[in-house]
């Protein structure tokens, strides 16, 4: 078998005059390079051992032939500094650009080392990175699931779906595919009020304390939720009064003790603000984040964030600083306007977070009503493809049979 290069390079053609630094992540974790990549006519060089690592691929270095060999389980492949001919499992490969010593290191063609051994690369011209996933993430990589609970009716009821029966009664019945649920039962209101019934809907169930036995009983991990939209301002004007920011903090804080931490479903910010004003729209959340966080640290309590995604019209969130103070954060990647939720732009959003967020800190959020049992798989693989930490499904009580099932085989 020979190989042939027209798939097996990366390149844009405005690629190679991008004064950006460009950054390679493998499983969505960026690679550090002791060089920077290279871009020698229109094909991307890197420094073979630091890529090799990521890969987990063993390789080794001969100075006197001047060969550079890897090899996995199933792959075997040559490259000689200055030759244009590859060998990958004694099939020959002819490149366009070979590897090569630059300033005193070893630089090889990076996709067609990473395709030798059956991995995804991808280019993002925005954020001029690269991003390679390993064959073996492509299946085998864990996903948590999330699930959010809210109240329903009896035939979109989310104890039901979760516990297998109509309330009361319980068994184990999805809980060992759901990890986590989130609890939308809180809310705000503009003075740092915590409510427990709001005008979205949102509201704790008299019954409260019997989802949260069966959670336990199930070793669900529960999450107190707190929601709250900016169609009247109310989230506006809280993030605006230091005082009422406070009082908000230490009602969360009380309350959050009952569970295991807290995930903080703040939407509509930044739909109409541009710069200056933008950021401080994103300046004033992350502020509030900040003294959310330091509370609840002090009392061994999680803080997750569900955030629009940042390829969405709600600009208000800086990932960046939001990353650093959390535990997790679930990409709301959906709403964009068809169904299922267009490949491109969720694939589009995770690229995007991952500049700035560890992928372990990452839950791709799916919304359930807006896709079929075949486009959720599709959205499970994105997550496992990228190392996400799992997926957060809006939400439970809308999870069909088939749907439960592809989780599992999932």
């Amino acid at each position: 078998m020979t190989l042939t290069l027209f798939t097996l390079f990366l390149v844009q053609p405005s690629f190679a005059n991008s004064t950006k630094e460009m950054t390679v992540f493998v499983n969505g974790s960026s690679v550090q390079f002791d060089v920077p990549p290279m871009v020698q006519d229109n094909r991307t060089l890197v420094p073979f051992r630091a890529l090799a690592e990521a890969l987990q691929v063993n390789v080794t270095w001969d100075g006197s032939t001047q060969t550079i060999r890897a090899k996995d389980a199933l792959t075997y492949i040559v490259l000689r500094i200055g030759d244009k001919t590859a060998y990958h499992n004694d099939s020959s490969i002819t490149m366009d650009v070979p590897p090569q010593i630059i300033n005193g290191r070893t630089l090889i063609p990076l996709r067609i080392f990473s395709e030798a051994f059956n991995c995804q690369v991808s280019w993002d011209a925005a954020s001029n990175s690269i991003y390679i996933l390993s064959a073996q993430s492509q299946t085998s990589w864990p996903l948590e699931v999330m699930g959010y609970y809210a109240l329903g009716d009896l035939q979109t009821s989310s104890w039901t779906n979760l516990f297998g029966h109509p309330f009361p009664n319980h068994s184990s019945g999805n809980t060992d595919i759901v990890k986590n649920i989130a609890l939308g039962w809180y809310s705000l209101d503009a003075d740092g009020n915590l409510l427990i019934k709001s005008r979205t809907g949102w509201q704790r169930p008299e019954d409260y304390k019997k989802v949260l036995a069966a959670a336990d009983q199930y070793k669900v991990i529960t999450q107190m939720v707190v929601h709250m939209t900016d169609e009247d301002n109310s989230l506006t004007n809280l993030l605006s009064n230091e005082s009422a920011m406070e009082k908000a903090v230490e009602a969360i804080v009380k309350e959050a003790k009952t569970y295991r931490g807290v995930n903080l479903d703040f939407e509509g910010l930044g739909l109409r603000d541009k710069d200056d004003q933008l950021t401080l729209v994103q300046n004033r959340f992350t502020h509030f984040v900040t003294l959310l966080a330091k509370e609840l640290r002090n009392h061994d309590l999680k803080l997750i964030l569900s955030l629009h995604a940042p390829n969405s019209a709600y600009k208000g969130y800086d990932y960046e600083n939001l990353g650093k103070l959390v535990d997790s954060i679930v990409i709301m990647a959906y709403d964009y306007g068809s169904k299922p939720e267009p490949i491109d732009r969720v694939r589009e959003a995770i690229i995007n977070v991952l500049q700035v967020v560890p992928a372990e800190k990452l839950y791709l959020g799916v919304s359930i009503p807006n896709e079929t049992s075949s486009s959720l798989g599709t959205k499970l693989d994105i997550a496992k493809q990228y190392h996400l930490k799992g997926i957060a499904i809006w939400r439970l009580g809308l999870v069909t049979p088939d749907m439960w099932q592809l989780l599992r085989e999932k």
